[in-house]
């Protein structure tokens, strides 16, 4: 494939990068890459790739554009009030690149139709903002072997790590089930500072990059934690877990389900 003038331009401060090249530009290009939650961890990842070049995004979410969104949802905008997350997002990811090809999935994801949604997608970045989510991501790309880059924000902290088939553990040998309802407040009753969704967010974006780009050490096997106030990130070494329900030597866990929707912030 030959870049255009105009490719040349927009990516070339990738192309000069010796870990990226031509070579790593065009696997950016033929990327596919599934956003779960247009919200402040989706927001921040998706304008990144889109402006990164990578040529296939989906973002799933089924939520509008609520006012109080805008303190940290920076996709979206105050005329987007009201609107399909995803499709103000699209138009905020087209506007910065209109090569790359938006997909959008206006519907709540769940166990009936998770697989099929991460089916086409070479990557998957949680962006959601619950615990039963989270599960069933995790759940659907360990059966489906798909690497993803899990998140979680509240308050000044936020943390992420990176899961990759065969190299490393699942969300799930780290936190085995969701909490009970109510015992985790959620970010309306918390708080977030908006900052802290493009923080964590961007990392998820590089670590995508790095991921397709087969470049520098990912997240696999680690979790990265952060504390905004102290300005202090911790790099924790997680434990190999072989009796882990979905990816342990002896898996219970054969196919996604549904916990009871709590709505949680990690």
């Amino acid at each position: 494939m030959a870049f255009s003038n105009e490719q040349l331009e927009r990516y070339s401060r990738h192309i000069i990068l010796q870990e990226v090249g031509v070579k790593g530009q065009k696997k950016l290009m033929d990327a596919k890459v599934l956003i779960i939650g247009a919200g402040g961890l989706g927001a921040p990842a998706a304008l990144y790739l889109a402006a990164a070049g990578v040529g296939t995004i989906g973002i799933a979410d089924a939520d509008e554009v609520d006012l109080s969104n805008l303190q940290r949802q920076v996709i979206h905008s105050t005329p987007d009030v009201g609107k399909a997350k995803v499709l103000s997002a699209k138009e905020s990811m087209n506007a910065i690149n209109p090569e790359v090809t938006v997909n959008v999935y206006r519907e709540f994801v769940n166990a009936s139709n998770i697989t099929d949604l991460i089916a086409g997608y070479d990557f998957v970045i949680d962006g959601t903002d619950n615990f039963p989510a989270k599960f069933l991501i995790n759940d659907a790309c360990v059966l489906s072997k798909k690497p993803f880059s899990h998140a979680g924000i509240i308050r000044f902290k936020g943390q992420l790590m990176t899961y990759v088939p065969g190299q490393g553990p699942c969300y799930r040998c780290v936190f085995r089930e969701p909490p009970p309802p109510e015992a985790v407040p959620t970010c309306r009753q918390a708080g977030v500072i908006g900052a802290i969704g493009g923080i964590i967010g961007s990392l998820q974006a590089m670590e995508t990059v790095k991921y397709i780009i087969g470049k520098g050490d990912l997240l696999t096997g680690y979790l990265l934690t952060y504390d905004a106030l102290k300005m202090d990130f911790r790099k924790i070494k997680l434990p190999d877990v072989k009796n882990c329900a979905v990816c342990g030597e002896n898996p219970s866990i054969l196919q996604p389900f549904d916990y009871e929707q709590v709505a949680c912030k990690l």
